[in-house]
């Protein structure tokens, strides 16, 4: 029976180190690649974000309304002046002008 436990004893003890080596190495092993997978990540970010800047469109000019709407007022004032627009008519134009 002596004989016995003592093989069973030292089963045990190669087992449970062979399980804490084990635990060990996947541990350091996850570090290290998640320190590899963050990198890469990171990267394919940067690289994601460059594309998209490269790809988007260049954003338009800015119009400048101030002539194109003082002279569609001028051009509003002729007609009412030459008798074209009645008052009330020139007033409902002259408010969508300048709504828009």
């Amino acid at each position: 029976m002596p004989g016995l436990v003592r093989g069973v004893a030292r089963t045990a003890v190669v087992a449970g180190t062979a399980t804490a080596v084990s635990g060990r190495v996947q541990r350091r092993q996850a570090e290290r690649f998640a320190g590899r997978d963050a990198q890469i990540a990171a990267e394919r970010q940067q690289a994601y974000e460059q594309q998209a800047y490269q790809q988007a469109p260049p954003p338009p000019p800015p119009q400048a309304p101030g002539p194109d709407l003082v002279q569609q007022l001028k051009d509003l004032a002729a007609l009412r002046d030459q008798g074209v627009l009645t008052e009330e008519e020139f007033a409902q134009q002259k408010a969508r002008i300048l709504q828009a």
